[in-house]
């Protein structure tokens, strides 16, 4: 299985980085970070660059496209290119997949026309104004598009698709590999309206 993660800047590390990890510790999975040029693109902090080994032409035909989100994603939106490579290789992909923010891109790409989909839950009212049909949900499938809620929600997705394309003994023993048993010290289940405008202030 062969994943492309398309990079731009200014996206959150987390999206790409976690459902990266899970899937590039799974056995006869290969993970590509792609972009308009292989170059070094540089997220949403501005302290951590990661580098796009391949360009867009270079994977056309990916089994899995995994789209991150981040403050960049309006930007992204409005690249052609990005948006042409989305929509191009969907196509062929097994899965085309966005994790937070990124199913705007995945939406300015024609893709989520009235389908179900999801997103970080600070913009999911803003996610039927490119055609998709918001759920608040950590996970949502609409045929061969999968969207993950925010960040950390990237990693319950890519343990996700790989049980299904594997088998759960691998999807187990990768989440087992990278100890991912989520205990957060803190209940925010039900945020406050203050910690969810500070939390909104300092993602933005």
């Amino acid at each position: 299985m062969h994943v492309a993660i398309p990079l731009y800047p200014r996206f959150t590390a987390l999206d790409a980085v976690g459902p990266y990890t899970v899937l590039a510790f799974a056995p006869g999975w290969t993970v590509t970070f792609v972009a308009g040029e292989a170059q070094p693109v540089t997220d949403d902090v501005g302290s951590l660059t990661l580098q796009a080994t391949a360009a867009y032409g270079d994977v056309e035909r990916p089994d899995v496209i995994l789209v991150p989100g981040g403050p960049g994603t309006a930007e992204a939106m409005g690249d052609r290119a990005l948006l042409d490579w989305i929509a191009a290789a969907h196509a062929h992909a097994r899965w085309t997949t966005s994790v937070c923010s990124g199913s705007f891109v995945l939406g300015a790409a024609g893709l989520l026309s009235g389908r179900r989909a999801t997103t970080h839950w600070g913009w999911l009212d803003r996610l039927a104004a490119v055609g998709a049909v918001p759920v608040s949900e950590r996970i949502v499938r609409d045929g061969s598009i999968v969207t993950a809620a925010g960040v950390s929600a990237g990693i319950d997705m890519a343990l996700t698709l790989l049980g299904e394309a594997a088998d759960d003994e691998t999807a187990r023993a990768v989440q087992l590999a990278i100890e991912y048993d989520p205990q957060p010290p803190y209940d925010i289940c039900s945020p406050t309206q203050e910690l969810a405008d500070t939390a909104l202030s300092l993602i933005r």
